[in-house]
């Protein structure tokens, strides 16, 4: 789906589930996250999570790139101007779910040592909270 095809109903549709909202959410607030930042993030499996931003990705709202073994994603530039105010409203009534997970973003240091963390397959050791939680 392009941006041009999305509507005020399929961006509902995308935000009313909460994993998809806060993934929307933490990339508002990021220029991009890899897959294995947003799993540490939300605590959730990355099948789950990879599900959920192929479905964000298919309604517009998502642009991915691969580096090597990594996907990064970010918000679509070409977003229509009447989705910011929508989102930006729902950053400022700041759903719980996304307040812990931005907090652990921030925990975790900045981008650059995140992805490091993540390069080297020890995100466990990065995300302290949840460690012996990865399979």
């Amino acid at each position: 789906m392009t941006t041009a095809a999305l509507t005020p109903a399929a961006l509902h549709r995308c935000l009313a589930d909460e994993t998809r909202l806060t993934l929307i959410l933490l990339l508002g607030t990021e220029s991009e996250l890899c897959v294995c930042e947003l799993t540490e993030a939300l605590h959730a499996p990355q099948p789950r999570i990879s599900r959920h931003l192929a479905h964000l990705r298919r309604a517009g709202l998502l642009h991915g790139r691969r580096q090597g073994a990594w996907i990064y994603y970010r918000l679509n530039p070409a977003l229509p101007d009447w989705i910011h105010p929508i989102l930006e409203a729902s950053r400022d009534a700041a759903p719980a779910a996304f307040v812990a997970a931005r907090q652990r973003l921030i925990d975790a240091g900045t981008a650059s040592r995140r992805q490091a963390a993540c390069h080297a397959e020890s995100t466990s050791a990065l995300f302290s909270s949840t460690s012996g939680d990865i399979a």
